[in-house]
């Protein structure tokens, strides 16, 4: 049976094209980015999220309608309710997400229950087979993909009181978020009062996203997510295998010393590509006869590109905290927090897709005009 909706896009009206044709620019970021993506398809990606398929009950709106809603939320960093009245009060948004002038959108609670419906297929992979169509739909509108993806973690913090969270268990009362856990940040280099030099570990409590970038087009293209103290090395396999699956060219992996672990330049060699994993000191200064293999390895050109590559990635972290609200968990527990990452990163890529192909720049949020 076919899906039955409210209602059609709106923009189709003879009054919400009229307006939209004199009142948003032609090359507004939201016109550009309608261009790039047709929306259409992701609607059969997510019926199946539905009940009945959307074949009986309450016509819904168009899932896809939904999906733009939930990306204007993530690319300005708004909460449900501000994004429900920052597409009825925005006509860019408004003709993005596919409504008329006068039309009302989804109200937040359409939001919250869009979002418990993809919670509840997890197993369907949704949103991961939308980045992975978003790759493909970069792959074939030209978009260049280099040889180098750069492999890093980013913490966000759980949305917890870690003292409060501490009072309740005293009283016997579970944690606030049960999938949250310590992780280290990293370490700093201090000095002592006495002066002397020691390192210090900074510690957050939450959540990591392992996140693979191409260095050439700054696209994220995999991404897992765990609790604050995993290992990040032992995220590099899967990492590793989604990439290969989205028919990316890349030839070197390039990571920091948290994946250098031997496992990783092994799996690595075995599909015929190059280590560019940060390899620590203790392989090269120690004496051991089998060290050459290492010093090797460092001296080779695709090693030494690679490092120099790294650094993209932690600007896209950064950008992904500043601007679009990962350096705090929107939500609370593991599955949540994948949905919020993967979002993140949908919503980055396409900002960046519209850059490359048209020239057109995301404003801001602080700039956006409502």
């Amino acid at each position: 049976m076919e899906a039955k909706y409210a209602r059609q896009n709106g923009t189709n009206t003879f009054f919400g094209e009229y307006l939209y044709d004199q009142i948003i620019p032609k090359n507004h970021f939201f016109r550009k980015l309608n261009e790039l993506i047709d929306w259409e398809p992701f609607t059969e990606k997510l019926i199946h999220c539905y009940r009945g398929q959307g074949t009986f009950g309450r016509p819904p709106f168009k899932p896809d309608m939904i999906l733009r809603m939930l990306l204007v939320s993530y690319l300005y960093n708004l909460s449900d309710r501000q994004t429900e009245v920052y597409v009825q009060e925005n006509l860019p948004a408004k003709y993005f997400v596919g409504l008329a002038v006068d039309e009302k959108p989804p109200d937040h609670s359409t939001l919250t229950r869009f979002r418990e419906r993809i919670l509840k297929r997890k197993q369907e992979a949704v949103l991961e087979s939308i980045l992975a169509e978003i790759i493909q739909i970069a792959l074939k509108s030209g978009i260049a993909f280099g040889s180098i993806q750069v492999m890093d973690s980013v913490h966000t913090v759980a949305a917890v009181n870690t003292a409060k969270d501490e009072s309740r268990k005293k009283k016997g009362k579970g944690p606030r978020d049960p999938d949250a856990r310590w992780g280290a940040k990293h370490t700093r280099k201090a000095k002592t009062r006495d002066g002397q030099t020691v390192k210090q570990v900074q510690y957050f409590y939450g959540y990591k996203g392992h996140v693979s970038l191409n260095a050439e087009n700054h696209l994220i293209t995999s991404v897992q997510v765990t609790s604050g103290e995993a290992y990040d090395g032992h995220l590099l396999p899967d990492l590793l295998d989604q990439d290969l699956a989205l028919g990316i060219p890349f030839d070197t992996v390039a990571a920091d010393k948290g994946y250098d672990d031997g496992d990783n330049h092994f799996l690595l060699q075995s599909k015929g590509m190059h280590s560019a994993i940060h390899v620590r000191d203790l392989r090269t200064k120690k004496k051991d006869p089998n060290k050459q293999i290492w010093l090797d390895l460092i001296e080779s050109p695709e090693y030494q590109q690679g490092l120099k590559e790294r650094y993209k990635i932690e600007r896209k972290f950064g950008e992904a905290k500043q601007n679009h609200g990962l350096q705090t968990c929107r939500y609370v527990g593991l599955e949540k927090y994948e949905f919020q990452a993967v979002m993140t990163a949908i919503a980055l890529n396409l900002k960046r897709m519209v850059k490359l192909l048209t020239g057109t720049p995301f404003k801001a949020p602080a700039q956006a005009a409502i």
